[in-house]
């Protein structure tokens, strides 16, 4: 049946309807607004910009030297490391800054990208979900005879049994190899569709969202989350560990063996977490042994030197008392450098101190190097050595060497997303397993009537299956022998 639509020339018709104004404001359904934004998102270059975008911008973090992990909280602290890197980056400094570079990976460009490929990924796994489902569990059954003709994979196969027996034996042959077959008749044809893992395809579905659970898991990790990889606990003192966790941290001992090579072979803290002032978690941590609470996770990471350090008033009040780790080294190799601040005094202390094995002539053993700076000035107010137990009066305080100490180092984590990035991996190996071992197969057949018996196409194509083909040859060989023995019986 063909349907004929005739139409007349606008200018053959007379109409007492009024003109409308060519000035007139057009307006635009909601539907096509949410379409376009939806084809927005599905589009393939976005999906490739974003990934460009990000790739840009994790080069620009390798790069470009990032700020230590809460200390831009810090106004202060983060000031002064500016100053540091300011010789490097000499006028660029403050455009880097403020286009958060020295912070990629928490600025708001890398923020929004994620957010964007994250919505992205979500539109076509939607868009995709829909078609799949369709082809699943509904399958176009009637197929054109262009279809089996031009196939990659066909055969022909004709036999002196009926239509039925034929139909018969070729569902047994398909049955065989675990396909699952639906037939229909339509004008004295039968289409015949046979598949297997027919639900093999959404294993890509699901591998497309395990993107969407990682990126989430990595925006929520780096939104609300923390790491601080430098966090330097001299032994016996407790330091605070900051980002609105209300938790400080005592290493009570360290100790530390070595190969006889001289590369360490272990090292371990005994840690006492505290809550205010109750202790929450008494642990010892090594390497691969972290100490967790409340969330935050405490990995050993690092060792090295530290001074125990009392400043105090002529009077004797206390001013500071505790260890300094030295954990920088300079840039000769030869010194250890560590930093203390008296914010009340409005001075910073820069501790100086020999490396292991290495000797400084001015730095005797039991000595160390007190260098005092008034805050926001270069140059020192005054550098002086103190010996073990003698005070140093440098700007109207006493500073007193106490004694050497060590510290431990450690990495400090908290990252509320982890679980979905876990997640997210595990999707993402299953549904890559479901589509590289459960690979969808589908054959098509046609069965009409001939004379003195019937004719039977069987076609396929295939995609990223290259042991579909041979088995393809083995299902025809099977359907043949099924219609051959049909047609006996």
């Amino acid at each position: 049946m063909s349907q004929v639509i005739r139409t007349t020339a606008t200018r053959h018709r007379r109409t007492h309807e009024p003109v409308a104004d060519p000035d007139d404001r057009v307006s635009i359904a909601p539907s096509y607004v949410l379409d376009r934004i939806f084809r927005f998102f599905i589009s393939m270059k976005l999906g490739l910009a974003l990934l460009l975008v990000l790739a840009l911008l994790t080069l620009a973090g390798t790069l470009i030297a990032q700020v230590p992990s809460g200390m831009k909280s810090d106004p202060q602290a983060y000031a002064a490391w500016l100053d540091g890197v300011r010789p490097k980056y000499r006028g660029w400094t403050g455009t880097l800054d403020r286009l958060q570079l020295f912070s990629v990976f928490t600025s708001i460009w890398f923020r929004a990208a994620m957010a964007l490929l994250i919505t992205s990924l979500l539109a076509c796994s939607i868009h995709r979900a829909p078609r799949l489902w369709q082809k699943a569990a509904r399958p176009r059954m009637r197929m054109p005879d262009a279809f089996f003709e031009r196939a990659p994979l066909g055969a022909q196969i004709s036999s002196s049994s009926t239509p039925d027996s034929a139909l018969a034996g070729l569902t047994q042959a398909f049955r065989s190899h675990h396909f699952r077959v639906t037939a229909e008749e339509h004008e004295g044809v039968t289409y015949v569709c046979a598949d297997r893992f027919r639900w093999g395809p959404f294993g890509r579905v699901v591998a497309h969202l395990s993107f969407v659970v990682i990126l989430v898991g990595g925006l929520i990790g780096s939104t609300w989350g923390f790491r601080d990889n430098e966090l330097a606990v001299p032994v016996g003192s407790r330091v605070t560990v900051g980002h609105g966790t209300g938790l400080s941290v005592e290493a009570t001992s360290f100790s530390d063996s070595y190969y006889m090579n001289g590369a360490p072979s272990d090292f371990a803290s005994d840690l006492v977490v505290y809550k205010g002032d109750k202790a929450v978690r008494t642990q010892t941590v090594r390497v691969n042994h972290p100490l967790r609470y409340d969330g935050i996770s405490f990995y050993q990471s690092f060792f090295g030197p530290a001074a125990a350090m009392r400043v105090s008033t002529p009077t004797g009040a206390r001013v500071f008392d505790g260890g300094v780790p030295l954990p920088w080294g300079s840039d000769d190799g030869k010194h250890r450098i560590g930093r203390f601040v008296l914010p009340e005094q409005g001075l910073t202390v820069f501790l100086v101190g020999p490396a292991s094995g290495e000797v400084d002539r001015t730095i005797q053993a039991g000595q160390i190097q007190l260098e005092v700076y008034k805050t926001g000035q270069d140059a020192p107010v005054a550098t002086q050595v103190a010996s073990q137990g003698k005070p140093a009066r440098i700007a109207g305080l006493d500073f007193t060497f106490v004694r050497e100490r060590q510290f431990t180092g450690l990495i400090v984590a908290r990252d509320p997303g982890s679980w979905l990035v876990w997640l997210g991996a595990t999707l993402l190996v299953a549904g890559m397993f479901v589509v590289f071992f459960f690979p969808h197969r589908r054959v098509r057949a046609s069965i009409k009537p001939a004379p003195g018996g019937s004719e039977t196409a069987v076609a396929a194509t295939w995609r990223n299956d290259a042991r579909f083909e041979a088995d393809f040859d083995d299902i025809v060989d099977d359907v043949q022998l099924a219609i051959d023995r049909a047609s006996t019986t």
